[in-house]
């Protein structure tokens, strides 16, 4: 007979229906008292990643232990845990993740994790696995930010800005993504002691994150050493059950450009770019790869 863990106490006023409504979809396969204290513990995880990650992962181990073979429940875990610096745990439940999913939108954070653990090469090999023509954007402006970044932990500081040449990369333009994009660019541009260059960008971060009206959030999307931070917004924001994806924020300026919001900015001058040469690999070493686990439900 399995042993009975304790759950971490949940406020009353948490309900089921604080999950998004999407992640809530996902549950109805368990009966409707797991399901619903399934979602509440989600819900919890989701309210705490960011002033108290270590009582955030207890909520995501306890919805794990109720619901383990629910794609939504396997990530919260995975980002629980690379929330409290737990890589190796991370990457063994983003690769569940992606397995009972079939989805890659969780891609940079595998990279990052990779990082976590120390296997730089590995983190390249990742990322270079998948297609990154079908990711939705913001999930390939991460990729880009994710393998700039273990393209520093190699040394390899030019080809980590070449990283960061990708589409989304348009300074007269801000889409959520912008900020944090702009950022890791003008981070590597310091490295490289273009300072007048970083300058720009840095600029161009700040003001695509007015624009978006993210004043006194831009902190928590700041990169440090191309490492993500801003990596729950999947699932830590407001909505409500009539939302639709895409709708307009009331944010002057905005218009839809193939179903993602944008703001136009002012007009920004050309910078010298550098690109990555398609020769440009990484030795990947042949072990280094975890063994994917699941736990039961």
């Amino acid at each position: 007979m399995r042993e009975r863990i304790e759950e971490p106490p949940i406020p009353e006023e948490i309900t089921a229906r604080d999950l998004h409504p999407s992640a809530r979809n996902e549950l109805k396969t368990l009966s409707k008292e797991n399901a619903d204290q399934t979602a509440r513990h989600l819900a919890m995880a989701a309210q705490l990643i960011d002033e108290e990650p270590e009582r955030a992962h207890a909520h995501a181990l306890a919805a794990s232990r109720r619901a383990g073979r629910i794609p939504v429940v396997r990530s919260t875990l995975a980002i629980t845990a690379y929330g409290i610096g737990d890589f190796a745990l991370a990457l063994r439940e983003l690769r569940t993740y992606r397995r009972l999913s079939g989805k890659d939108d969780m891609i940079a954070l595998i990279v990052d994790s990779e990082r976590g653990v120390g296997r730089p090469d590995r983190a390249l090999e990742e990322g270079r696995a998948v297609d990154r023509s079908a990711l939705e954007p913001e999930v390939r402006v991460a990729l880009a930010i994710a393998m700039s970044g273990a393209r520093l932990d190699r040394g390899e500081t030019e080809l980590a800005l070449g990283e960061l040449e990708i589409p989304e990369l348009d300074p007269d333009r801000a889409f959520e993504w912008s900020p944090a994009l702009f950022s890791a660019r003008a981070a590597v541009l310091e490295d490289l002691g273009r300072t007048d260059e970083a300058a720009f960008w840095t600029e161009r971060a700040d003001v695509a994150a007015s624009a978006l009206g993210l004043d006194g959030q831009f902190d928590e999307m700041i990169v440090e050493d191309g490492l993500i931070e801003d990596f729950d917004e999947d699932f830590d924001e407001d909505y409500d059950d009539d939302s639709e994806p895409g709708d307009a924020e009331d944010v002057e300026g905005v218009e839809s450009v193939e179903g993602v919001e944008s703001v136009e900015l002012a007009d920004a001058p050309e910078t010298e770019t550098a690109t990555i040469s398609d020769d440009a690999s990484a030795d990947v070493p042949e072990d280094g790869t975890d063994r994917e686990s699941e736990s039961e439900a």
